[in-house]
C-alpha cells in the first residue's frame, strides 16, 4: 500500500512533493506548492477565475476557508502556485485533490481549478502547473489527471488537447447544490 497519501501534510517543507521528495525534480522553478502566505493571492485568483467563467456571484470562498482546507489538521485539498519569476508574486494556481478509480483500484488527481492571470498567459505557466501535477501522478503511481472545462472555453479546450488530454464525451457531470441538496439530504 502506498502510504505517501496518508503521510502527506501541507505543512511539510514547501519544496517537498506529496511523496516527500524535494521539488528540485520539477523542471520549472516558477512552480511550487502553496504556502499559508499565498492564501490571499490564491483566493484572488479563484475570484478572477469565477469572473472569467461568467459566474462571479457563485464564488463565496473566504481566505479562512481556504487556509483551513489547505493547511488545517486534515487537509484534503492541495495547491501548486505559479510565480512570474522564482519566489515572485503568485500569478497562477492549480487547486486539486485525490480521487479514486474503483475500476483501476488506484488514486488519481482531480484538478478543481487551474488559473493563470491574463497578463501571464502564454508564458508557459499553465503548462508548468499541469506538468507539476502530472509529476505528482507519475511519482505516486496515480493513473489519472482529470478536470472539467466549460464547453465554450475554446482557448482552454485547445490548450488541453495540445497536451494530449482528451474529452470524456460519453460522461455527463451532475451536481446537487443548494435546495436540491438540502431536500435530498433531509
Amino acid at each position: 500500500m502506498n502510504t505517501a497519501v496518508n503521510e502527506f501534510h501541507p505543512r511539510m517543507n514547501p519544496r517537498q512533493s506529496v511523496t516527500g521528495q524535494d521539488e528540485a525534480m520539477q523542471t520549472d522553478d516558477r512552480i511550487r506548492r502553496a504556502r499559508p502566505t499565498d492564501v490571499p493571492a490564491i483566493v484572488d485568483l479563484v475570484y478572477a477565475l469565477a469572473e472569467y467563467e461568467r459566474a462571479p456571484d457563485e464564488c463565496r470562498l473566504t481566505a479562512s476557508q481556504l487556509e483551513t482546507a489547505l493547511f488545517g489538521p486534515t487537509p484534503a485539498v492541495f495547491c501548486h502556485v505559479a510565480a512570474a519569476e522564482p519566489e515572485g508574486e503568485v500569478v497562477g494556481c492549480a487547486l486539486w485533490f485525490l480521487n479514486f478509480s474503483t475500476w483501476r483500484g488506484v488514486h488519481g488527481i482531480y484538478l478543481e481549478d487551474l488559473f493563470v492571470s491574463p497578463q501571464h498567459r502564454g508564458s508557459g505557466l499553465g503548462k508548468a502547473l499541469l506538468t507539476a501535477l502530472a509529476q505528482e501522478c507519475v511519482t505516486n503511481n496515480y493513473e489519472r489527471l482529470e478536470w472539467s472545462v466549460l464547453n465554450w472555453n475554446t482557448p482552454a479546450l485547445d490548450f488541453y488537447k495540445s497536451l494530449g488530454a482528451r474529452p470524456q464525451e460519453e460522461w455527463t457531470t451532475y451536481r446537487l447544490t443548494d435546495e436540491a441538496l438540502t431536500t435530498l439530504g433531509s
